[in-house]
Formats: structure tokens, sequence, C-alpha cells
């Protein structure tokens, strides 16, 4: 998801977020503002960033303090990590320099919080097999490097009124499957086999 870089009234914003397991292996990533290394292609350079993440996060023990500042050269200048490490995951903000720490840790509490109460207690194979409704859910929180939403409750809304559409589009695409095979020779409602 490259886009070119965005700004807020303040020139503040969230330049990419990732979540790599314990391993280093990312699950979900995306980058609102585009990364560049010389010699390598977009995606290379995404990947590339993606492992200098893990290595600066992993490396650090849990009772430190949870930013790291001026880490990822391919943002450029003025860009801090923060993150949280939850069981086998690290969910890893890079924002600009001005963003609040305490903010963005609040950001990445709500986004857990809203993933475990859509995936009852989200585990790393939630992400892996359901990455569309992550990708969702936080799409509803941050678009664009912009902090939408923060209310934990609107957010569940929001995401419970997308389970209802698609769940009628499925019951519809039923109904309409239903007759198609009522009426084909050898179908459901045919003959039996």
């Amino acid at each position: 998801d490259d886009v070119d870089e965005p700004r807020g009234p303040s020139g503040r914003m969230i330049k990419g977020i990732i979540i790599v397991n314990n391993s280093g292996q990312a699950r979900i990533c995306k980058f609102f503002q585009a990364v560049h290394e010389a010699g390598f292609s977009a995606e290379e350079a995404q990947q590339q960033v993606v492992r200098k993440v893990f290595q600066q996060v992993a490396q650090r023990p849990d009772s430190f303090c949870n930013y790291l500042e001026g880490s990822i050269p391919e943002w450029g200048d003025g860009v801090k990590l923060i993150y949280r490490h939850y069981a086998t995951l690290y969910f890893v903000f890079a924002v600009d320099k001005l963003e609040s720490d305490l903010g963005i840790l609040d950001l990445i509490q709500v986004f857990v919080e809203a993933l475990d109460k859509c995936f009852e207690n989200v585990c790393e194979l939630d992400l892996i097999f359901h990455s569309d409704k992550v990708h969702y859910i936080l799409d509803e929180i941050v678009m664009a490097g912009m902090v939408l939403e923060t209310n934990i409750v609107s957010i569940l809304q929001c995401v419970n009124d997308q389970n209802k559409l698609h769940h009628k589009s499925l019951s519809k695409l039923n109904e309409a499957l239903g007759v198609a095979n009522k009426t084909k020779p050898g179908g459901l409602g045919g003959r039996p086999r």
C-alpha cells in the first residue's frame, strides 16, 4: 500500500504499521509513506524495512521503553518506532517524531482490543487467515497515515455493520446459487445420482 506522503495540519502522521511474529515473519504490513532504497524495488525496500524493524524491536527486553527514535533511514530523518509486544506478536507503528508516544501506545492498545473483541482472543492465526478483516479493522482506526477513530465502541459498530452486509451478500449469493442449482439438470434440485 504505497502512497504519497499525506500530511495532517501539524505535519504529523503514521508512516507505517508492521505486525511481525517472534520469528520476524510479517503478518500485517501497511505503508502510508513510500520507502526508498537505492537499487531495490518498492517491495524489496518494504521487506528490508520489515527486517530492520524486527531486528530493532526483537533485541530489546520487554522491560525497556516501547519506542526508538531515528531508526529507519528509508523513511528519512525524524521517524520513531513505537511498539507493543503481545505474546508472539510485535505491533509496531512507525511515526513522525512529533507524534505522542503515549497517544500511539494507546492507539495500539485500541487496535489490539478491537482485534480481541472481533476474534475472541486474537492470535497469530487470526491475522493469517483473516487478514482482510484485520485490514478492515485497521482502516477504521487509521487511514492514509492519519488517525480516524479511537473509540472502541464506534470501531466495533462499524465492524459489526460490515459483517452484517457481508452475511446479507452471502445469503443473496446462496439464494441465487440455490435457484440456479434447482433449475440445472443434475443440480441439487434435480434427480438423484
